[in-house]
């Protein structure tokens, strides 16, 4: 499918509506009084930097297995970095979040691959690298922030355990399962939901880019299955770290 540039209108147009966007969601949560309501603008005006570098970069490097592999490290990094971040910073926690989702994204894509359900090419690889990636980071956050928020609010329960002389990590395991649990129920209301409710953006764009619609039906199916693997291996894996608590956990922020 060939490329078609936007034209100077359109982009105006884009930039205006994103601009739009990024202010009605601002007002919505001011009015609310929510606690950091500009954070969503902001969030939205580092993604459309980062998209329109990214953009430029993918151009010179989409066809190179090097860059894409070096493109790949480089968002894990980073998404490590966001993930360490919201559980608060620390060389620890940077480890759980790192390794958590280092295992679960590399069997789902050892899967993939592996197994030979998509080429191992450096435009697949990118996509659903990325993809996994990401959610990977969304659902490890979510797992750590809401085994140490639940550890908190029910440190009564976990205190009785550890004082009849339970091992930490047991104190906390009921916690934990509810945490991996939780983490999961977006993803897997989006997997469950997908052709009723939403048309997920690798479905559309595959579509957009000149598969057939049962070829990018075929793909998609792969990233969910590949999402969602990858979330429960993190997500799992950082209860078992996050696991053996002595003394009561602050709430995330």
């Amino acid at each position: 499918m060939a490329d078609v540039a936007a034209s100077p209108q359109t982009l105006i147009a884009t930039l205006v509506a994103v601009a739009v966007l990024a202010a009605v969601t601002t007002v919505v949560l001011r009015a609310f009084r929510v606690p950091r309501h500009w954070a969503p603008a902001l969030a939205i005006l580092r993604g459309a930097v980062q998209l329109a570098l990214l953009s430029l970069v993918l151009a010179g490097i989409i066809a190179s297995p090097v860059w894409v592999g070096v493109a790949l490290v480089l968002m894990f990094a980073v998404a490590s970095g966001v993930a360490a971040r919201r559980i608060g910073w620390s060389g620890r926690s940077i480890l759980v979040m790192s390794s958590s989702m280092a295992a679960g994204v590399a069997v789902a894509g050892t899967t993939v691959f592996g197994l030979g359900a998509l080429d191992l090419t450096p435009r697949y690889a990118l996509a659903l690298g990325s993809i996994v990636i990401g959610n990977a980071m969304s659902i490890s956050t979510l797992a750590g922030r809401r085994f140490v928020a639940a550890v908190d609010s029910g440190w009564d329960e976990v205190e009785g355990w550890l004082a009849l002389g339970a091992r930490p990590r047991a104190a906390t395991l009921a916690q934990a399962r509810l945490a991996v649990l939780e983490a999961l129920v977006p993803t897997t209301d989006q997997t469950k939901t997908t052709g009723l409710v939403v048309l997920p953006g690798a479905f559309v764009g595959a579509v957009f880019g000149g598969l057939s619609p049962l070829e990018a039906g075929r793909f998609q199916i792969l990233v969910l299955a590949a999402i969602l693997t990858a979330g429960a291996i993190s997500a799992v894996l950082v209860a078992c770290w996050l696991g053996p608590v002595r003394t009561r956990p602050s709430p995330p922020d």
